[in-house]
């Protein structure tokens, strides 16, 4: 039995490896992982302990990403409209980066996974940005998954950022005006060096995208899972894959 089908044995009743077409995989996943704090109350809970339990959630799509062969992980770990909550929430989140990401970086070495920031870490506490930066670092010569982590991102601010680096280029002379298009845009995005998303993972239910990539997941299929967060697992990753590869992706154009 080989390592992939090791890590998914013991399957429930409505999903199997043998389910999905190991062929036809998508090679960027992103997913909106929302209902942490929604799973802490419902059990009584502190909201900080539903941060912690979607740590493990996290962990667990991570290491199953790398089994099945994904090129490209993303996640909206903490967006620009965060800062609106309680500073009690965002000073924990904040110190819970710092401490995951150094507790997580044995993961990524064994794994050979290379983690990405999308996002304006200039923003963030000292240590926690610090933090990012030496994970970054430390795993820019990781050759196997690109792990990237959305911090301090919003979609907007992210393309109002790139339409003024490229104004900035046709003020100095560097760009006619006539050269902008959709690549020079994208080339200024945060994932300039990374594949649109093939498919957008929403959990908890939620219809809504909440300013997360709007310009990257233009043609991703999404899939909205009623799991909270902390519940999602490598078996309804594999319900996501499936439901993607049931999907008829024409682009906007129809099969001959």
């Amino acid at each position: 039995m080989s390592e992939l089908e090791l890590f998914y044995a013991d399957a429930p009743a409505d999903i199997a490896l043998a389910d999905v077409d190991l062929s036809r995989l998508p090679r960027h996943i992103s997913m909106i992982m929302d209902g942490n704090g929604r799973w802490a109350t419902s059990r009584g809970l502190d909201r900080s302990k539903g941060h912690v339990a979607g740590i493990d959630a996290l962990r667990d799509a991570i290491t199953a990403s790398v089994r099945l062969g994904i090129d490209v992980l993303s996640a909206y770990a903490f967006s620009t409209e965060n800062w609106k909550r309680s500073k009690v929430e965002v000073d924990l989140l904040m110190k819970l980066f710092a401490k995951t990401l150094v507790a997580e970086l044995p993961l990524f070495y064994q794994e050979n996974v290379r983690l990405e920031i999308l996002g304006d870490l200039s923003d963030l506490p000292k240590k926690t940005r610090e933090t990012f930066e030496y994970g970054i670092s430390e795993t820019s010569g990781h050759t196997g998954m690109v792990l990237a982590l959305a911090v301090n991102y919003g979609s907007r601010r992210e393309i109002v950022r790139a339409t003024r680096e490229l104004a900035g280029l046709v003020a100095q002379g560097e760009l006619d005006i006539e050269a902008i298009d959709e690549e020079s845009i994208s080339s200024h995005l945060y994932t300039a060096d990374l594949p649109d998303p093939d498919l957008l993972i929403r959990t908890s239910g939620e219809l809504r995208l909440s300013n997360y990539l709007l310009w990257q997941i233009a043609y991703s299929e999404i899939y909205v899972s009623q799991l909270l967060w902390p519940d999602f697992d490598r078996w309804e990753l594999l319900r996501a894959i499936r439901a993607y590869q049931a999907r008829d992706r024409r682009f906007g154009g129809v099969k001959a």
